[in-house]
């Protein structure tokens, strides 16, 4: 009764601390990109090799997303989150101080766990801290944090990296690490584990009607979108012909619209899901193929892409918020489920991409990626159900 009761009053300072947890986890998780140069100099081996420190995150949370619920199925939510903020920040301090490559990738393991195992509650923390009419809303503040560390993560880390040394960056990373913990620390309430979730459990919410599909669905979307983003340097290269601060000043663009994306997508699920979910991956498909079959110039491109951004803002918010009311009584363990979709499809989409990209050039890549996006329009249109907000528990 407590937390009925906690939970019709909106508790907005635990949901801007979930924020930065998610701002501060993302920022980590973008900073080898922009420091990879000095970080295998300093280190003594291969740019490929430092490479690693991302790859070892993304398959670390894969494997989190789907066993953290399970492995704390026992334990108050309030804890469990704040112990995957301390693991974000040791994850920094180990690397920042990383004597060699296996140190460091030591460290970015514990922040695959701080990642995999966050997402993962977060959705289902999400319901517990506002009243259900305005889960979407703090979802968009929420997922803002991704924006942000988009935003900023990239051109701050690079820029500080080339003024005090890419440890230094990781220090700075810590710290803010630091900051979210205190403000969690402040703000989240005791929060129960509400069920005994067991791997099982993956599998019987998966087989729940159109819940395979609207996976499968998201799995696309998400798919699509990594193989453009992915190597939208290249094409903006190649295809558009801008140089290093025409690249800069584009991706600028795409973070902005995208942090705006957010908040559109919180107004637009307060209205409809459904169209939100059908009207943004098919946005961005024709985006994709604009991109390919319009006359390219930089200022074209750079309308296009900010405008992917824009849309693509949307996406986390509607899938989660689909998450929320198709599968409400078991919201962790469908949010394992999605967030391992993600990164497959983070993975696979990098992984095609990079193979299209290699036989055909940027174009096909982007070719691709749209038709991908058209066909996950089409397959929400045609299979995926959303719950309206009034029978969403029933």
């Amino acid at each position: 009764m407590n937390e009925l009761a906690q939970r019709a009053r909106p508790a907005w300072g635990a949901v801007i601390s979930m924020a930065l947890g998610v701002f501060g986890l993302v920022t980590a998780e973008f900073l080898p990109a922009s420091l990879l140069t000095p970080m295998a100099a300093d280190l003594g081996v291969t740019e490929g090799m430092a490479g690693q420190a991302v790859t070892v995150t993304a398959a670390v949370a894969l494997l989190t997303s789907l066993l953290i619920s399970t492995a704390t199925r026992r334990i108050d939510r309030r804890h469990v989150l704040l112990g995957f903020s301390t693991l974000l920040v040791a994850s920094n301090l180990l690397v920042a101080f990383a004597p060699n490559l296996v140190v460091l990738l030591l460290g970015r393991v514990l922040l695959g766990l701080a990642l995999g195992g966050f997402w993962t509650m977060s959705i289902a923390t999400m319901m517990r801290l506002v009243p259900e009419d305005l889960v979407p809303r703090g979802l968009s503040i929420m997922f803002s944090g991704v924006s942000a560390a988009t935003i900023a993560a990239a051109p701050l880390g690079s820029y500080f990296g080339d003024l005090l040394g890419w440890r230094d960056v990781f220090h700075m990373a810590a710290l803010l690490g630091v900051l979210a913990l205190a403000v969690q620390f402040m703000t989240l309430p005791r929060m129960a584990p509400t069920g005994l979730t067991r791997l099982r459990t993956l599998f019987d919410v998966l087989m729940r009607p159109r819940v395979g599909l609207g996976m499968l669905a998201a799995a696309l979307v998400f798919t699509g979108h990594f193989a453009f983003f992915t190597y939208i340097r290249p094409f903006l290269e190649t295809v558009t012909g801008v140089g290093v601060n025409g690249v800069a000043t584009i991706l600028l663009g795409f973070g902005v619209a995208n942090f705006l994306g957010n908040y559109l997508g919180g107004w637009m699920v307060e209205r409809s899901l459904r169209l939100t979910m059908i009207a943004m991956p098919l946005l961005m498909g024709t985006l994709g193929v604009s991109l390919v079959v319009l006359e390219s110039t930089p200022a074209t491109d750079a309308a296009l892409v900010a405008m992917w951004g824009l849309a693509f803002g949307a996406i986390p918010v509607a899938w989660s918020t689909w998450l929320t009311r198709t599968v409400p009584d078991e919201a962790e363990s469908a949010s394992g489920l999605l967030v391992a979709a993600i990164n497959f499809a983070i993975a696979t989409g990098a992984a095609v991409g990079g193979l299209i990209f290699d036989l055909g050039g940027a174009l096909n890549v982007f070719a691709a990626s749209g038709a991908v996006l058209l066909l996950a329009a089409l397959m929400i249109l045609m299979g995926v159900r959303t719950r309206p907000l009034a029978t969403a528990g029933t």
